[in-house]
């Protein structure tokens, strides 16, 4: 079974009902700071710290003095844009003292459909986790609509364990983990330590009950697993209310781990292996030797680009002889990959027009 102190990289996800009190509508300040100190815990051992926050409606909410009913779209989106100030800001108060730097990250369902504005969000939260930066991210709930939305941020988080490369998920939620049926309904009802499978028979006992200012259901939690753990990411349900819930889960509190026989790099390999080339580069001779020693291909080992390939679209690497070494992910088109081939870092600005990425392809978005 996972184990919260083996993390490389965590991902942890919060409900507006753990920020906000559901009775009074009230921030839980003191929650808040509990949680800052078990995040400071965790990263002063080497782990990456991500956080999937919720709770700029409900704060916002508050704020405007809107009803706790169900709001229009357009005072969900203003509730959303003055609470995004306020939760931005709450969480750099409580992680400040311990040290830690945070930067705020909104993101929409499009960023991750997309390929090139995945791309952008990955290098963005890589740079971060580079600098000691704790990453808030949130949907984008300021202009996200129907039909660009994940709705709930337990998909939301899994999605972002899946960008980042995360080997573990914790959602912290109002119940202690999965149950064969709806614990609140069913005194019979047992809850799962560990999950190996997600079964057709383990389907059909999730429910859809949710708290008052939480959107998640256990439904949405289960298809939160099935997507973390088919990139590589163990994932946890556990109680969040009480204070210090992530030190409380790693001493051995009541949870349900979704476990994956996968490695979060493997399987992100695997998903790029699997893909069909929209073209192809050729690199030189320094490059695949590079490129076998586990770097990042850079546009000055580049002799030759085929294909109308978009930026994050899938391509070919090919040594001289024309025999293929791998696939990666492009982060320039094919026509600038043109345009800079052969080029050092300091030359492909002026080639451009604009300051690029330092490299044409990161060694973690390439399959050889």
């Amino acid at each position: 079974m996972a184990s919260l102190s083996a993390a490389q990289r965590l991902v942890v996800k919060i409900g507006s009902a753990l920020l906000v009190d559901k009775e009074t509508g009230a921030f839980r300040g003191a929650w808040m700071r509990s949680i800052a100190q078990d995040i400071a815990a965790i990263r002063a051992r080497g782990t990456d710290v991500i956080l999937v926050s919720s709770g700029s409606i409900a704060l916002g909410r508050g704020i405007l003095g809107l009803p706790r009913t169900a709001l229009p779209l357009e005072q969900s989106q203003a509730a959303a844009s003055v609470g995004q100030i306020r939760l931005a800001r709450e969480w750099e108060d409580a992680l400040a003292p311990h040290g830690v730097v945070t930067g705020q990250v909104l993101v929409t369902l499009e960023d991750s459909a997309d390929r090139r504005r995945y791309l952008n969000q990955r290098a963005t939260m890589e740079t971060l986790l580079g600098f000691g930066v704790v990453p808030i991210v949130n949907e984008n709930d300021t202009v996200a609509t129907d039909e660009i939305r994940y709705g709930d941020n337990d998909r939301l988080a899994a999605q972002v364990a899946v960008t980042v490369g995360a080997d573990q998920l914790v959602l912290l939620s109002d119940v202690d983990g999965f149950y064969t049926a709806n614990p609140s309904q069913d005194p019979a009802a047992r809850r799962y330590d560990v999950i190996d499978e997600i079964t057709p028979e383990i389907e059909a006992m999730a429910g859809d009950a949710g708290s008052g200012l939480s959107k998640g259901g256990m439904k949405t939690k289960l298809l939160a697993a099935r997507t973390a753990t088919a990139a590589g990411c163990a994932m946890a349900i556990t109680e969040g209310s009480g204070l210090h819930p992530l030190a409380a889960l790693e001493a051995g509190a009541d949870a349900t781990w979704f476990t994956s026989r996968l490695d979060p790099h493997a399987a992100r390999k695997r998903w790029i292996a699997a893909m069909k080339p929209c073209g192809a580069v050729t690199v030189d001779g320094g490059a695949a030797k590079a490129l076998g020693e586990g770097r990042s291909l850079l546009p000055v080992g580049v002799t030759h680009a085929e294909g109308a390939f978009g930026r994050g679209d899938p391509v070919a690497i090919r040594d001289a002889r024309g025999i293929t070494l791998g696939q990666g992910l492009s982060r320039y088109t094919g026509d600038e990959t043109r345009r800079i081939t052969g080029l050092h870092s300091w030359e492909t600005e002026e080639a451009l027009g604009y300051s690029g990425r330092a490299v044409l392809i990161h060694r973690d978005d390439m399959a050889l």
